[in-house]
């Protein structure tokens, strides 16, 4: 008789190399693509929207920390314009850290049941108090209160621990119509300087379609997938 959890992952071995989806996209050429990133960007995730996916503008952000030790996490994209993308985050967090030492990030929006993915990657810089001001007015109350009481990225006792900071700052700000901007909270933009479609396509001849940002504008080249 063989040892369950051996067989078990044998058998997760076994699947693995057999798990494949056929991707039967159209095809996606230079003359498909708008004049600019943004628009074309803003155009997938309309679509991605009405396809009724799950948090179209879900990414996945990849950091690194001064050793060059990489990390990703999925966020949440929350700011689209010629600038860059914008997602919002506790300044203390992990995440942070990476970008004030590196500057640098990438993003990839992963629409499988589309398969459609696009990838921004730049630098990045931190929001203004004013734009985040505003995106903050528009959050719940719920959300705005954890992120008084999460110490993100940091290591806590347990969950109690979370709760008790939780109903503490419910107490703080109980009698406070409109809870302010905690001074460790706000916003990071990546500008990009590529931004990269990318098609599923038959025998996996995907086509990939790259924004690149030059000294005269922006230059698209096909990349081999």
């Amino acid at each position: 008789m063989g040892n369950g959890v051996a067989d078990t992952a044998a058998g997760v071995a076994v699947r693995l190399p057999g798990m494949r989806v056929a991707y039967d996209g159209e095809a996606f050429d230079e003359s498909a693509l708008a004049g600019t990133w943004t628009e074309q960007l803003q155009h997938w995730l309309d679509q991605a929207e009405s396809a009724g996916l799950p948090e179209p503008n879900a990414m996945v952000l990849a950091t690194a920390n001064a050793e060059g030790l990489p990390s990703s996490r999925t966020v949440l994209c929350k700011g689209l314009d010629a600038r860059g993308v914008v997602f919002y985050t506790n300044y203390t967090s992990a995440k942070s850290h990476d970008l004030t030492v590196t500057r640098y990030a990438s993003v990839t929006f992963p629409w499988y049941a589309l398969h459609r993915q696009v990838t921004v990657r730049g630098e990045v810089e931190k929001v203004g108090a004013e734009e985040t001001a505003a995106y903050w007015a528009s959050r719940p109350r719920g959300s705005q209160l954890g992120a008084w009481a999460s110490p993100q990225s940091r290591v806590v006792e347990g969950r109690r621990a979370l709760d008790n900071a939780l109903h503490a700052i419910e107490r703080r700000f109980a009698d406070v119509d409109e809870v302010p901007v905690p001074p460790h909270w706000g916003g990071w933009r990546i500008r990009p300087d590529t931004v990269e479609f990318w098609q599923g396509r038959q025998d996996r001849l995907h086509d990939r379609l790259r924004y690149v940002r030059t000294e005269d504008g922006w230059r698209i080249d096909r990349v081999a997938p």
